[in-house]
C-alpha cells in the first residue's frame, strides 16, 4: 500500500500548475451517456476517480479512451450502445459520484440501475432527493439488494424544489431535465462552478438551459444531443489547497492555471489570516510575511467557504497565533483528520460540528493514517512543516483527487517521497 514520506521545513517556491477539476469532469463523462455520437473532454485530471468512472461507462458498453503523451489530459468517450445501463458495486464502491449516472441512463434508454454510492466515509450523503425528482419526472423506482433501479417510458419536465441544496442531486437532474418531454424548473439548486461547467457542456450538446449557477434553473427539453468537445474547469480545491501549501510553508508560490473567480471565499479568508495574495486573471501568487493571524470559518454551500476546503484550513489554523473556530455545515463526519493532527502536536478539540483549533504550536513528525480525501491533504500540508520526517499511510485517498500531488510538491521544493505500489504511469 502506498506512502507519502514527507520531511518538513522547506518553504515552497516556484510555481505550481492546477489541473482540470475532478468533481467537473466526473458529471462531464456521466454526460457522454446522453448521445450517440463522440464527445471529447479536454483538461480531464489524470486520478483514480476518473479511471473508475472510465471503467464504469465501459461496463455499459461505451467505448472510453484516455489520451496519453501529449493528449494525456483528454479523454474521448462514445456511447453509440449501451448494452447494460447498470452501475456494478464491484466498480463504483469506491466513488461516491456513481449516483451521477442515474440520471443520464434512465434519461437516454429508460431505464437503470445503480449501486448506492461509496467512496469516502465523511459523512450521509443521501440520494433521496436525485430519487425523488426522478419520481415526479415520471420514473417508478425500486430499491433492493443495494441496487436502485429506475425506469420510464420517457421522463416529463417537472417542478423540482429541492429540500436541501445538493451539487450531485442538481447535476443528476439537470442531466436527466434535457431529454426529459417538456419543461422543468428545478429550485434551491446548487451554484457551485461545477454545475456551471455541467451545463456548458450540455448547451454545447444542444440542451436548453437557462439560471445554471443560480439557484433556480429552467431546462427546456430536446429530444436528442449531439457530441461536443469541452474544456474541463481548472480545480479549485486542488488550488486552494496549494494556496495553503505556499502560506503554511512560509514560501513564494505562484498557484498557476486556476480561476480566481471560484476561490472568493477561500482567499478572503487566507487575507483575514495575513497571507499575501496577489491575484492575477488566472493565477495567484501566495507569500506569508510575518506571523499568522488566527480566523473563525464556518462551510456552507458555495459561494460561501466549501467544505472540501474545511480540512485544510484547519492545518493552517495550527500554525495561526490565537484560537480559530471552525464549525462543519455541510458533512456530520468531517473532523476524522483532527486527531492524526493532535498526533503531530496540534492542539485542537471538538465538539459536535465545531472544531476549536488553539494555534501556534509546533507539529512534529509521525505516522498519521489518511481517512478520505481532503483530510489525506490536511496531513501533506501539516508534514510540510512538521520537524522530522512525517509518514503518511492510505495516501491511495488523496490519488482519488489529486493528480501527482507529490511530483507537484516536489517540484517546488518539498521533500516528499512515494513509497509503495506505483499507481498509473508515474
Amino acid at each position: 500500500m502506498d506512502k507519502f514520506v514527507v520531511r518538513g521545513g522547506n518553504p515552497l517556491l516556484g510555481t505550481i500548475k492546477v489541473s482540470g477539476a475532478k468533481n467537473s469532469a466526473l458529471p462531464c463523462m456521466a454526460a457522454a451517456i446522453l448521445t450517440e455520437e463522440e464527445v471529447v473532454l479536454e483538461n480531464i485530471p489524470q486520478v483514480r476517480d476518473i479511471e473508475t468512472e472510465r471503467k464504469l461507462l465501459e461496463s455499459m458498453g461505451a467505448t472510453c479512451e484516455l489520451g496519453y503523451g501529449r493528449a494525456q489530459h483528454r479523454t474521448t468517450i462514445q456511447c453509440a450502445v449501451l448494452s447494460d445501463p447498470e452501475a456494478k458495486y464491484e466498480i463504483v464502491k469506491t466513488m461516491r459520484a456513481s449516483s451521477l449516472v442515474l440520471g443520464p441512463l434512465v434519461a437516454r434508454t429508460g431505464m437503470a440501475r445503480v449501486a448506492a454510492p461509496g467512496g469516502c466515509a465523511i459523512g450521509g450523503r443521501p440520494i433521496d432527493l436525485h430519487l425523488k425528482g426522478l419520481e415526479l419526472m415520471g420514473a417508478k423506482i425500486t430499491q433492493e439488494h443495494g441496487y436502485i433501479e429506475a425506469r420510464t417510458d420517457r421522463l416529463k419536465g417537472a417542478h423540482i424544489l429541492f429540500d436541501k441544496i445538493t451539487v450531485t442531486g442538481t447535476e443528476d437532474l439537470l442531466m436527466a431535465a434535457v431529454l426529459a418531454d417538456g419543461e422543468t424548473l428545478m429550485e434551491n439548486c446548487a451554484q457551485e462552478p461545477e454545475v456551471t461547467d455541467l451545463a456548458a457542456m450540455l448547451t454545447g450538446m444542444g440542451a436548453h438551459i437557462e439560471g445554471a449557477g443560480t439557484s433556480t434553473i429552467r431546462v427546456q427539453g430536446v429530444s436528442k444531443l449531439n457530441g461536443v468537445k469541452h474544456r474541463i474547469n481548472p480545480d479549485r480545491i486542488e488550488a486552494g489547497t496549494f494556496l495553503v501549501a505556499g502560506a503554511i510553508s512560509g514560501g513564494d508560490l505562484n498557484v498557476d492555471c486556476c480561476n480566481p473567480k471560484h476561490l472568493a471565499a477561500v482567499i478572503a479568508k487566507l487575507e483575514e489570516c495575513g497571507v499575501r495574495l496577489d491575484v492575477g486573471k488566472d493565477s495567484i501568487r501566495v507569500r506569508s510575511e510575518g506571523k499568522l493571524k488566527a480566523a473563525d470559518m464556518a462551510t456552507v454551500e458555495y459561494p460561501g467557504f466549501p467544505t472540501d476546503m474545511q480540512a485544510q484550513f484547519m492545518a493552517l489554523a495550527t500554525q495561526c497565533e490565537g484560537t480559530s473556530v471552525i464549525t462543519e455545515n455541510i458533512f456530520e463526519n468531517r473532523f476524522m483528520h483532527v486527531s492524526e493532527l493532535n498526533r503531530m502536536g496540534a492542539n485542537i478539540k471538538v465538539d459536535g460540528r465545531t472544531a476549536t483549533v488553539r494555534g501556534g504550536t509546533p507539529l512534529q513528525s509521525a505516522a498519521v493514517m489518511c481517512s478520505d480525501l481532503r483530510a489525506s491533504a490536511s496531513l501533506v500540508l501539516a508534514a510540510l512543516i512538521a520537524d522530522g520526517e512525517t509518514i503518511l499511510d492510505r495516501v491511495y485517498h488523496i490519488d482519488r483527487g489529486y493528480e501527482r500531488i507529490e511530483e507537484k510538491l516536489r517540484g517546488v521544493g518539498a521533500q516528499i517521497r512515494r513509497m509503495g505500489e506505483v499507481f498509473g504511469k508515474r
